[in-house]
């Protein structure tokens, strides 16, 4: 989904019914394109409204945890060149 819509992605898989022990089961189309194997493990988030439920591969969330983190040390370490800049030149100005 790189550089793409969120929602130009999206699709929909078909439907699935609670059974009575709470168990969900994913459609066999979905499992097979999305690689969802028996055993594979998911975070269940609501969604924005309380009326959604959204399931993410736990892998997936880990390997955007990293990428987030990356990022976020990139950034840091832009800060601080950015604040050691500023800081010679208000000594200079001094």
């Amino acid at each position: 989904m790189k550089g793409k819509d969120v929602w130009q992605e999206a699709k929909c898989f078909g439907s699935a019914t609670v059974g009575s022990r709470g168990q969900v089961v994913i459609p066999a189309n979905a499992r097979k394109e999305l690689g969802i194997d028996t055993g594979a493990t998911f975070l269940v988030f609501t969604g924005p409204e309380r009326g959604a439920l959204v399931l993410v591969k736990a892998d997936a969330m880990e390997q955007m945890i990293n990428m987030v983190s990356e990022r976020l040390a990139h950034i840091e370490k832009l800060l601080k060149v950015a604040k050691g800049s500023r800081r010679e030149v208000n000594e200079k100005e001094s």
